[in-house]
């Protein structure tokens, strides 16, 4: 019934089906992109995510790299734990995090030079 709603009105009516026939159903997948994409939405997420493309840090010395306190790196860095950007390897006492995926690093990149250009 929606399809027979648009249908006079598409200047494509081709291009409409094929773009909807790629689309992928699953709304779901669409919120949980959402959310990934979300968490590069902070700027102090991001000045984590970039520290962390040089190495694995604990929460004291991300808080050193960044002029901030612990608690508030903390707090930012269990929202990118929620996106699965980080991940963290406890060590005797002291954990540390990393980048999940090497794919992070080629995001921030591309970001840097979609801004400078």
């Amino acid at each position: 019934m929606e399809d027979t709603i648009f249908t006079q009105r598409l200047i494509q009516p081709d291009t409409v089906s094929l773009v909807k026939q790629r689309l992928p159903g699953n709304e779901d997948l669409f919120q949980e992109l959402a959310f990934f994409f979300k968490a590069f939405g902070d700027a102090t997420r991001l000045k984590i995510l970039f520290a962390l493309c040089a190495s694995p840090l604990c929460v004291g010395d991300l808080a050193a790299v960044l002029a901030m306190n612990q608690s508030a790196v903390s707090h930012q860095l269990k929202a990118l734990s929620r996106a699965r950007l980080v991940s963290a390897r406890k060590n005797g006492k002291v954990v540390y995090y990393r980048l999940r995926h090497e794919q992070v690093k080629n995001l921030l990149a591309q970001g840097f030079e979609q801004i400078r250009s």
